[in-house]
């Protein structure tokens, strides 16, 4: 058997998505292995490096759908649970994580956030963390300096773009929007300790999870009661 490599798509670089770029992305959930709250959320959290730690995360990765920076990808990791919390004991990173959370379901179903009639509530219910696999938005993307030398700065996502903005209808419509810079200073990658003089010659240098919901392309069903118990966020029954 012979392998042609000749349909190869050519090697990609090292080069990050531009600091401000506006883009339609595909959020995966990649399988921790550790159990989350929901029955459909078996295996699906992650634990961080610190064995001590009681903070559970999501582990996100991102794919550019459309544009000049198709099939691109960046990852995230969101806290769903533990960490600091609250004065009511909520953890904050997990408070932090839903607002995104929520965010991206306005932005994939067309959702205006301000809109809290029984039928856009409903849509907004999710069975459990699993059910955000697959779902596509309209994500700023920025560029995150690296406090560690070791590594290189890399993409992460800024935003989500919500219905309303101008950014999220020209995206949606598959314009290309012009990159718009995050304005706030991020930390620079601190310089490795120089090297005395007489030294500088010798330095060296899992688990099955549900079938994803259908996100893309879907629309918005005519105002309704939601079910006492839904069977499924509205993306799977639209």
């Amino acid at each position: 058997m012979s392998f042609d490599m000749n349909d190869a798509e050519p090697q990609r670089t090292g080069e990050l998505i531009p600091d401000g770029t506006f883009a339609k992305v595909t959020m995966n959930v990649r399988p921790g292995g550790i159990d989350g709250s929901s029955e459909i959320d078996r295996g699906l959290l992650k634990a961080p490096k610190d064995p001590s730690s009681d903070v559970r995360l999501l582990d996100c990765e991102f794919t550019v759908t459309e544009g000049p920076h198709v099939r691109r990808k960046f990852w995230q990791m969101f806290t769903v649970q533990g960490g600091k919390v609250d004065e009511n004991g909520v953890s904050i990173g997990w408070k932090i994580s839903k607002s995104t959370f929520r965010a991206m379901i306005d932005s994939a179903l067309g959702l205006d956030p301000s809109d809290m009639s029984e039928a856009a509530k409903a849509k907004r219910v999710l069975r459990g963390l699993a059910d955000l696999n697959g779902i596509t938005f309209i994500a700023k993307v920025r560029i995150e300096s690296s406090e560690d030398p070791r590594y290189g700065d890399s993409n992460k996502l800024d935003r989500v773009v919500l219905p309303g903005e101008a950014e999220w209808r020209k995206v949606m419509d598959g314009e290309v929007v012009p990159a718009c810079p995050s304005t706030r200073a991020r930390p620079k990658s601190p310089a490795p300790p120089a090297q005395p003089a007489w030294n500088q010659a010798t330095a060296a240098q899992a688990p099955a999870r549900p079938a994803a919901p259908a996100w893309a392309g879907a629309s918005m069903p005519p105002q309704q009661q939601p079910a006492a118990k839904p069977a499924g966020p509205a993306w799977l029954n639209s």
